[in-house]
Parts: C-alpha cells; structure tokens; sequence
C-alpha cells in the first residue's frame, strides 16, 4: 500500500515520537511509504536513517500561502492510498485529492481543523468515543493504539551519584503543568529518604519544580537529567515508574515502562485509565493526590513481590497490544479497510 504521513508537530513529544516509529516500521514491513514533516533537521536525518526520503516542508501560520500548493504537488506526484494527517497543524494544510485523508489525533483537539477528513482515529478509544460525541459520524471513527519500542534488556543508565541503598524512581516526559511532576515532588517529600527521582524532560516549568524541590526539603533527592534518548537506560536503573499527569490523553510513557518490565504507578487520568487495571498491571491513584501517589509508590519500594508481579503483567500486556507486530497489524487493517476500492498508484 502507498501510504503518505505528514507531520508538522514539533521536535519533541508523544505523537511526534510515534510518527517517526510508525513510518520507519510501516517501510520496513514492505509499505510504500512517504513522510512529509516539517522543517526539523534531527527528524529529517532520523526517517533517512532508517531508509526513507522525508520532504520537508515549512508548515508555517495562516500567512504561509506556499505549503499547501507544495504539499499538493508532493502528494499528487506520490500518488498514495491514504493519507495520514498528525494532529491540527498537518491536518489544516492537506489537501483532499483520490485518496482517503484521515486525521490522527492523540489528543481532545478542535475538530474543526479536520473537516476535510475522511475519517479520524485516535490511539485510545476514550478519544473514539469522544469524536462521536462532538457529532462525527461512528463509522468513521476509529481505535487504533500506539505501539513502543521494546525496550527490554538495556544496560542500567548510571544515575547521580547516591547513598547505599537509594531506590530510584523515574519520570518521564516535558516540563509542564499537565505532567503533574509537582505533585510527584510533593509525593517524593512524603516518601523515606532511600528514595530518589530521575526526571528526564525539559520545558517551561523546570525553574519551577527546581524552587519546589528546594521548598521541600528534597532537591538533593531529585536528579533533572533534561532530555534523555535511553530511555531503556533509564527504565532499566529504576525500580517504580511513575505517570503523575494531569492530562494524559494516551501515556506513551506507559507502554516504555511495560516493555521494560518494570512497575508503573500512575495518576488516573485518561490515557493510564484505561491502559492500566488497577492492581493487576499497575497502581491507579486520583490525579492531583500527593499522599496517594506516595502510598501506591511506598508500597512498592516495600514490596518487591508485587511490584515484580506488576512489572511481569504489565510486560505481558506489552506483548499482547502494544508491541510493534500487533500495532502493525491492526494500523494494516485499518488502513486497508478505509483505502478506496481502486486508486491508480504508481509502481511498488
């Protein structure tokens, strides 16, 4: 199948990560695919790594007259099936053409944007439901997930130096208020001294968690790393995973941290809530609960059994829904399945 994806989201975050591993797998499962990003040269160089000739277009604001003549002509000399437009931006600039345009979304955004669409699908089927409910019509609506890197087997990252006997918990993701990293500071606090916090991300409020850290008594307990590409490292040098956001329409951080088998404590928004049974491949506390976060998290450090019960179910559920095989699998389907009955492509 020829499949076109285009992308004008920013050098980092979720989608933007799954886009990326998306295109490279669907290329290297024999699709014939073409990426269509913004201008980011990391990106750019990541798709030719992997064997794909990215075209990088501007994607400006509501002045940028020349994208949308640009994405045309790419799209109409790759002649695909479908395209795939990523969140707002790539879904404002593509145009309708002989091909099915499905908008993907990984979050509660303006539907507006995607008018022209075809169909939309989202990664959870919280965000299905909730594309029927702003009056898109249920058949063309559409579930499909994520799937992460397996990242089982890494080497431990080396952490900050630390006293004997430290317990390392790890956050993952940008520094804003929607992540709740406040909350897990504040958790930290109520949590024994033996336990300390790699958080790997960068953004706005790190100034802030900084004087909160300090305000609390636990900024020699709290390593910032920025932003980190082991993440396997990472997952693999701490022993409880944790998920403090507000809002997390999906958590990606979740699937890295089930990969690599280790347990999961996460605030109960609505990604996690519905990726995660509670108590059976990892913990659920209300969202903006410090001493909740704390209990679930205390409670593991002070059992290995479970939490090496959580880890080995959340493993198993990576396997089964979220690995690259079966996410491929069903974004075949799916694909197939909306793709028009006949479209004249060209060879491949």
């Amino acid at each position: 199948m020829r499949i076109a994806h285009v992308m004008a989201g920013a050098p980092m975050g979720g989608a933007e990560a799954f886009f990326e591993r998306l295109c490279l797998a669907q290329h290297a499962a024999g699709e014939q695919v073409l990426a269509v990003i913004r201008r980011d040269p990391g990106r750019a160089a990541r798709l030719r790594a992997g064997g794909l000739a990215p075209v990088e277009l501007g994607f400006g604001g509501y002045l940028d007259l020349r994208t949308g003549p640009a994405l045309a002509a790419v799209l109409a000399r790759f002649r695909p099936q479908v395209v795939v437009a990523w969140q707002n931006r790539a879904a404002r600039f593509a145009p309708r053409g002989p091909w099915t345009l499905v908008g993907r979304l990984g979050g509660y955004y303006d539907l507006r944007y995607y008018r022209r669409c075809d169909h939309l699908v989202g990664n959870t089927r919280a965000l299905r439901e909730w594309f029927v409910a702003q009056g898109w019509p249920r058949e063309r609506a559409h579930f499909v997930p994520n799937f992460a890197h397996d990242l089982a087997g890494a080497a431990p990252a080396a952490l900050p130096p630390a006293p004997a006997g430290t317990r390392w918990l790890l956050a993952l993701g940008r520094l804003h208020p929607n992540k709740g990293f406040d909350v897990l500071l504040r958790a930290l606090a109520l949590l024994p001294p033996e336990a300390r916090l790699a958080l790997a991300g960068e953004g706005p409020e790190r100034a802030a968690l900084e004087r909160l850290a300090r305000a609390l008594g636990v900024a020699e307990r709290v390593a910032f790393l920025g932003w980190r590409q082991d993440v396997g490292a990472l997952l693999a040098a701490c022993a409880v995973f944790v998920c403090p956001s507000r809002h997390e329409p999906l958590g990606n951080v979740v699937l890295e941290a089930w990969s690599a088998a280790r347990p999961v404590v996460a605030a109960a928004a609505q990604g996690p809530s519905e990726l995660i049974r509670d108590g059976a491949t990892g913990l659920l506390v209300p969202r903006e609960d410090a001493a909740a976060l704390a209990g679930a998290i205390g409670g593991l450090l002070a059992d290995p059994a479970r939490a090496a019960m959580l880890a080995a179910a959340g493993r198993a559920e990576f396997e089964r829904a979220h690995a690259e095989a079966p996410v491929l699998a069903r974004w075949r389907a799916f694909l197939h399945a909306v793709a028009p009955a006949t479209t004249a492509v060209g060879p491949g």
